[in-house]
């Protein structure tokens, strides 16, 4: 006699042939359900990178106003992240972002950053509604996309400064006597930031921004 838990043979069969087609684990029996899975896997980037922000708190000492947003490795960690943070062209004046290799703190202090210097782009004010942005998400792109070929290890990071006066962007490396590098690097950021003809931007050394007397630094480089 069946117990209450036992099937009719016909179910048993109708069962068994259930069971033979059920896809096992890891398994599609359709090509759109192996799309489906492979939309999910993601994109990854050569270097891990951390966002930082920074915003100006006369209260506060320069270290206590500069705080780690996330870090992400893939290509759509960085849009999530993009597309969720406040566009730099929304930030109060004193407020910075930066994207920097993971391990390097976007201050001159840091190790990596101290016999360096910068690329730096100084921009009107009537710029920043109209190209800050752009700017600024090319440089960001420059930098995951690890654009600078034979050069991208000497990137750092890179930097946008929300200033009354004028906003600043700029691009980090890690040896200022290396020029080949810097050049290479000053060009293609340029050059993809596809700047107006009378728009230059200097390279400048770390050591000597910190040691400046004045309200510059004079260019190592110019472009």
């Amino acid at each position: 006699m069946a117990s209450g838990d036992e099937l009719p043979a016909k179910d048993q069969k109708e069962q068994s042939k259930e069971e033979q087609e059920k896809p096992k684990d890891g398994q599609t029996t359709e090509d759109g359900a192996a799309a489906s899975v492979a939309s999910y896997v993601k994109h990854p980037l050569q270097n891990k990178w951390a966002l930082w922000f920074f915003k100006n708190d006369k209260a506060k000492s320069w270290k206590a106003n500069l705080r780690l947003v996330t870090s992400f490795d893939t290509v759509e960690d960085f849009w999530g992240v993009y597309n969720y943070i406040q566009a730099a062209s929304k930030l109060q004046s004193g407020c910075d972002y930066s994207l920097f290799k993971e391990g390097i703190e976007p201050m001159w202090e840091d190790e990596r950053n101290r016999q360096g210097g910068r690329w730096l782009v100084n921009t009107q004010k009537n710029f920043r509604q109209q190209e800050l942005d752009r700017l600024w998400l090319e440089t960001l792109m420059l930098l995951i996309g690890e654009a600078f070929a034979e050069y991208s290890d000497s990137v750092c990071g890179a930097v946008v400064q929300i200033r009354t006066k004028g906003d600043k962007l700029a691009i980090w490396t890690a040896n200022a006597t290396d020029q080949d590098a810097n050049l290479g690097i000053g060009r293609k950021f340029r050059e993809r930031l596809n700047l107006p003809p009378k728009l230059h931007i200097g390279y400048q050394a770390h050591e000597d921004t910190m040691s400046k007397t004045g309200s510059t630094t004079k260019s190592m480089f110019s472009l």
